[in-house]
């Protein structure tokens, strides 16, 4: 796992964004490439953490937190390419998958206490390839600028 963010270790925000996903399987990696890409304009106040397929090496950081903004590739039958804004709790979370690490995701969230987990908020991408490969397919990386975007509205309406 790698860290880099806008602000000091400890931003007062409380506000984690984890880029999650594995680089080697191209579009299961999307949301570790939205880390990435947001690296070259860091969000103020937050804490931007490529996470990769390492997600309980973040429990330190995922618990320090207000609210996690977990970017994902997400697999619920629609077509490639289609972003998800996905809350716990929300009709439309219920009816999908929340992401392809919604299992490491939830058993992170279980090692900490009821009064110490944060706010989930998962933003993802339906993959169109995920197969041996470092690069996005065509279809995931045509909407990654709009990806990113959804992450910063987001991420402005928690700072």
């Amino acid at each position: 796992m790698t860290e880099e963010s806008g602000d000091a270790r400890g931003v007062s925000s409380g506000l984690l964004i984890a880029g999650l996903g594995n680089v080697l399987l191209m579009d299961d990696g999307v949301g570790v490439h939205a880390v990435r890409a947001l690296r070259a304009a860091p969000i103020a106040g937050a804490e931007i953490v490529e996470v990769g397929t390492a997600v309980f090496d973040a429990l330190d950081l995922v618990e320090a937190s207000r609210i996690v903004i977990a970017l994902d590739a997400v697999q619920a039958r629609n077509p490639p390419g289609t972003i998800y804004e996905l809350r716990p709790g929300e009709p439309s979370a219920r009816e999908i998958h929340t992401s392809l690490h919604e299992l490491d995701l939830r058993a992170l969230f279980g090692f900490l206490p009821q009064a110490k987990r944060p706010e989930l908020i998962v933003l993802g991408v339906e993959p169109s390839r995920i197969e041996t490969g470092l690069e996005l397919s065509a279809t995931v990386e045509a909407i990654l600028p709009e990806f990113i975007a959804l992450v910063r509205r987001v991420a402005a309406e928690h700072l």
